[in-house]
């Protein structure tokens, strides 16, 4: 295949695995029942004026299945982790315990559930969007190469490459999608 031509297809390929990686990260936040420390991601923590991600200043875990533990390594800055997890919008009630925050992980609940699941089908469909974008923009950039003088049958390869590539893209979103679900679902 012409080097340009494999250029188009490996940016279109970089584009879709960054769709994917973008939904894994976002679909990791998204709470699902179990304790899981990356629902901490997005908080935020007034560290000496400067707001610092939650986990470059503290420890995180998961005793259990139900808990989530917070120690910082800075026992002057417990309270104000407590209200910046407070402060959040991830609806949990942590519990100081001078040097350790514990944070309980409620049930959720049908209605709960049911609205996460469609949060995460948005979330799935806006990647698949992203994918197919990626798509049309390969194939837009391969017809004026053709229109430049690159042989057909290489443009062509490129877009049956490139179709190959958003095949794969979208059945990996549709696993992750069905995999987040399951999790969701599962009481």
């Amino acid at each position: 295949m012409d080097t340009e031509v494999q250029n188009v297809v490996q940016e279109a390929k970089k584009k879709m695995n960054k769709a994917i990686n973008h939904l894994s990260e976002k679909l990791a936040r998204i709470r699902a029942g179990k304790a899981n420390p990356r629902i901490l991601d997005g908080v935020m923590v007034d560290y000496y004026g400067v707001q610092t991600p939650l986990y470059q200043i503290a420890n995180i875990g998961t005793p259990d299945a139900k808990t989530i533990t917070v120690q910082p390594w800075d026992k002057n800055v417990v309270d104000k982790v407590e209200k910046a997890i407070m402060d959040s919008d991830l609806g949990l009630n942590p519990a100081n315990q001078g040097d350790i925050i514990r944070i309980n992980i409620p049930p959720l609940t049908e209605e709960r559930r049911k609205s996460l699941v469609k949060q995460v089908n948005s979330e799935a469909e806006d990647s698949k969007v992203s994918i197919r974008n990626a798509r049309r923009e390969a194939n837009d950039k391969l017809k004026k190469m053709k229109n430049e003088g690159t042989p057909e049958d290489e443009t062509t390869r490129g877009e049956e490459e490139v179709q190959k590539l958003t095949d794969e893209s979208v059945k990996k979103v549709d696993e992750i999608l069905e995999e987040k679900e399951k999790e969701i679902m599962t009481v």
